[in-house]
């Protein structure tokens, strides 16, 4: 299958599309428009996609392209899936495999949710994200596999265009990290714009030999001029194994410190080859302590247990 833009404004008050195929994309990314993804559907309210089918973007040989530390022309590639400007809809039952860049983009979107999807590409696929979402509202990602080259699931980027709208009100529950770089992470880009992250809660997450099990990182990039505001971040209720002994790192901006940042009940213990306990870094942040937390983290002001 070739580039398919499906657009609305629809008159039919649902629109279903099944796939029950195998669909492949040409393997060769010059046949490609590169202001088009691979399959985009737009403008479009009360939209299902389902049908158990598989989307192979054949993206192995543009990988190389996605390596922007050394080339000119990373992200230039199409997504696998772009949902753009959807209402009340639901992706359900789809396989992504192998996408050029990102498996699924999700930009202007409203009450969305995708339910048991299922995305795959090896770890050598760079800048592959599962799930990038941006400017959307109601997005909810249920019963559902991903194990790619970057960033399963993502929100932004933080800090990297001026203008950015707020990103509040971010739930991660009941999800298993296995063999992760990183866990459950915040964080902004260099030159961060002035903006606001808010209301992030991470509860009831198992990690299984993850390298960076819990991360705030505010000063990603030099010179630690941070402009974005962080606050109210709950981790609760996160358990299991870590291979590094760093299991815990918030590490806040000096000119805009973290705040409201909470821990509850933590226990993360390291699976590493080395000797030694897991341990926490805490920089430009005072998090409050709800119940127990292993490895200690770096505060002297517990919170009132609810």
């Amino acid at each position: 299958m070739n580039q398919v833009r499906l657009e609305g404004n629809c008159k039919a008050p649902n629109i279903e599309l099944q796939i029950h195929a195998i669909l492949k994309a040409p393997p060769n990314s010059r046949q490609l428009k590169h202001d088009m993804e691979w399959l985009t559907t737009k403008h479009i309210d009360h939209f299902t996609l389902s049908g158990g089918g598989i989307l192979d973007g054949q993206g192995e040989q543009g990988w190389q392209q996605n390596d922007c530390k050394n080339s000119q022309s990373c992200n230039k590639l199409p997504n696998n899936l772009s949902f753009n400007f959807l209402t009340n809809s639901i992706i359900s039952d789809i396989t992504s495999l192998d996408s050029k860049l990102f498996h699924i983009n999700v930009l202007g979107c409203k009450n969305l949710t995708f339910n048991g999807i299922n995305i795959k590409a090896p770890a050598e696929s760079l800048n592959t994200d599962g799930i990038h979402v941006a400017r959307s509202r109601g997005v909810n990602i249920t019963n559902s596999q991903i194990g790619t080259g970057d960033d399963c699931i993502s929100i932004g980027s933080l800090g990297k265009t001026p203008g950015e709208l707020p990103v509040v009100g971010v739930f991660v529950q009941n999800c298993t990290f296995i063999g992760t770089d990183n866990g459950v992470r915040v964080k902004t880009w260099p030159a961060s714009h002035d903006g606001v992250v808010r209301d992030l809660h991470f509860e009831d997450i198992i990690v299984q030999n993850v390298s960076n099990p819990v991360v705030i990182n505010q000063v990603y990039f030099p010179y630690n001029q941070c402009k974005r505001d962080i606050s109210k971040v709950s981790f609760k209720n996160i358990k299991g194994t870590s291979r590094t002994q760093e299991a815990m790192q918030l590490v806040c901006s000096k000119g805009v410190p973290c705040e409201g940042v909470e821990i509850g009940d933590t226990d993360i213990k390291y699976s590493g080859e080395s000797e030694g306990p897991t341990k926490s870094t805490c920089q430009n942040v005072d998090p409050s302590l709800v119940g127990k937390q292993h490895p200690p983290v770096c505060s002297t002001t517990p919170a009132q247990s609810s």
